[in-house]
């Protein structure tokens, strides 16, 4: 074999290491050099487990299988049966595990180069655990089966489940998820696109974690005053914020403590992304509270191209009675404040 090989080109010969690399570039990436994510083809009917009674049937299919150091193995199976189910146990239930499976010889010993299907009975316990092939090097599970003990129905209430069954895409496809384990793994590239089917909404990796359009993070605003700046102290100050598009929309709760400061001067709040400069005024809601006594409801203004909002609330039953917040408006701040606002805006 030669690394420096590029794939068909005249007078050049390849083994099937050589072959089985250069398939990795037709595979999704697991985030490894020359890794491959292997699985069934999304949208692949095939390879699908079924029971007959105890008979475990595997309808035909094909899938792609990795190996580290060895690349992708592409396999076809026509319909197979790799067994029958054994006796339920009395007294605890198990899971057994159905898979596929290449034997390569020059990888793992076995005297054997072809695909198979390979039924392993699992272990009975009071918490069943999915069993691991142990001698098997280069395999993709299938499905799960859910054995009760006997006295919850034994074999004849077994049932087949396909969550383990993992798929892949060519790169840059969008892959569905469906188990928690596919799920709890870390994307490839920042990006990338999965469509999450437990949360049947598409996800993307931002580089530390998938988020989907319209998913809150918390963030914590700056909380200012025109002219000297307030202290939180024992308060609490919260806020989230999500991004669909170009859209921003934030929400949050200010609590006053017996510590706080209200500083002096009109209260800002920073955003979390700055406003677009459109020549538009942006108004949300928001909520001046003094518990046990009154509401002062009002509008979160984010001026065009702003990175901050500020607060204009009614402070009294006349017409021409409003103003911006601040230590002194439209009551004297205490611990018994509170501030509540939702504005959705441009992004810059």
């Amino acid at each position: 074999m030669v690394a420096t090989d590029p794939l068909w080109l005249p007078s050049l010969n390849y083994d099937e290491v050589e072959i089985r690399k250069m398939d990795s570039a037709i595979v999704m990436a697991d985030g490894t050099a020359l890794g491959s994510r292997p699985g069934i083809r999304a949208g692949d009917p095939g390879l699908a487990v079924s029971l007959a009674g105890t008979t475990v049937n595997v309808t035909g299919g094909m899938a792609t299988l990795y190996r580290s150091g060895q690349g992708v193995y592409r396999a076809q199976l026509a319909a197979t049966s790799p067994g029958t189910l054994s006796a339920a146990n009395a007294t605890f239930a198990r899971v057994d595990l159905v898979y596929l499976r290449v034997w390569d010889n020059a990888v793992d010993s076995g005297g054997l180069s072809k695909a198979d299907t390979v039924l392993l009975t699992g272990t009975p316990s009071a918490s069943p655990a999915i069993p691991t092939p142990s001698a098997t090097v280069i395999y993709i599970p299938l499905a799960t089966i859910n054995v009760p003990n006997t006295g919850g129905g034994g074999t004849g209430a077994a049932t087949v489940s396909s969550t383990i069954r993992q798929t892949t895409v060519a790169p840059g496809g969008i892959l569905p998820v469906s188990s928690s384990t596919d799920i709890g793994i870390a994307g490839a590239y920042t990006g990338q696109a999965r469509f999450n089917t437990v949360r049947s909404v598409p996800e993307y990796w931002t580089g530390s974690v998938w988020r989907a359009q319209g998913d809150y993070v918390s963030y914590t605003p700056s909380w200012t005053a025109s002219t000297a700046n307030p202290t939180l102290g024992n308060g609490s100050l919260t806020a989230k914020w999500t991004r669909v598009g170009g859209q921003i929309h934030t929400i949050g709760t200010l609590i006053l403590g017996s510590t706080s400061n209200g500083g002096t001067g009109t209260w800002s709040m920073s955003l979390p992304v700055a406003n677009a400069s459109n020549s538009i005024t942006t108004f949300g809601t928001c909520d001046y509270a003094v518990s046990f006594s009154n509401d002062y409801l009002g509008v979160a203004q984010i001026d065009s191209g702003a990175s901050a909002m500020v607060f204009v609330v009614k402070n009294s039953s006349n017409a021409q009675s409003a103003g911006g917040v601040s230590n002194t408006a439209p009551v004297a701040a205490s611990s018994s404040t509170r501030l509540y606002w939702s504005v959705q805006y441009e992004s810059a």
